[in-house]
């Protein structure tokens, strides 16, 4: 067993916006959602409002800014999700680089899924992926609590995978998704695509433009190089 083996022994990886570029999408939803309702928001406003934030916490947010609005979470999803159902038809929304890395990853190391989207979505998003055999499972945002940026989603696929949470790498693209999982005391890296809206991903011990740059291998030399410079 080489070292790297012993280092990383599984992959997590989030959904929306690492494997799916659903993101954009939500956004575009969410703003449907509010012009029906004639709260008329620019879309650097909805993106402020939403972007890189789970589920959970856009409701609040949307609830707290327009009281007016007195759907429960379950109802407002509901109607979201018609808007992104629509649009979804209209564009491929696979990440392919990073759906190749993950069934790559999957042939030699247990992988999972952890997203803050609804179980259906989660369902959906696998399927477009083709990649349901690759995973031991998935965790969606009714799975778990608090949500991102709380570690408690990564703990929990930590212990169902029966591994230590500093042997598990996580990838992912939100503030909130680096947070959790560095919180839970993970390897965590990002992907920052460009043309994107900048997220606070600096906590990340690696960050990349695309994850077909992804190796074990060549984590396992930043890891070893970074070490040896905070030693020395």
């Amino acid at each position: 067993m080489s070292r790297t083996d012993r280092m990383i022994q599984a992959y997590l990886f989030d959904l929306d916006g690492t494997l799916l570029d659903t993101e954009t999408l939500w956004l575009d939803a969410i703003q449907c959602f509010l012009d029906e309702r004639e709260i008329l928001l620019s879309h650097d406003d909805v993106l402020a409002l939403a972007y890189g934030i789970p589920w959970h916490g856009i409701y609040l947010e949307i609830t707290r800014r327009y009281p007016q609005l007195t759907h429960s979470k379950e109802e407002m999803s509901a109607l979201i999700a018609r808007h992104f159902i629509r649009l979804r038809k209209t564009r491929d929304i696979r990440i392919l680089s990073s759906i190749e890395l993950l069934i790559r990853l999957a042939e030699e190391y247990p992988v999972c899924i952890v997203s803050g989207s609804d179980d259906r979505f989660v369902k959906e998003g696998i399927e477009t992926m083709g990649i349901g055999e690759m995973l031991r499972f998935y965790l969606a945002g009714e799975h778990y609590w608090p949500g991102k940026p709380d570690p408690a989603g990564y703990l929990m696929a930590a212990e169902r995978l029966d591994v230590k949470p500093n042997a598990c790498l996580v990838f992912e693209d939100s503030a909130a998704g680096v947070q959790s999982a560095k919180d839970a005391g993970m390897h965590c890296v990002a992907l920052s695509r460009p043309g994107r809206p900048r997220q606070a991903i600096e906590r990340a011990d690696w960050v990349l433009n695309d994850l077909a740059e992804f190796s074990a291998e060549a984590y396992l030399r930043r890891f070893a190089a970074r070490d040896q410079s905070s030693s020395g």
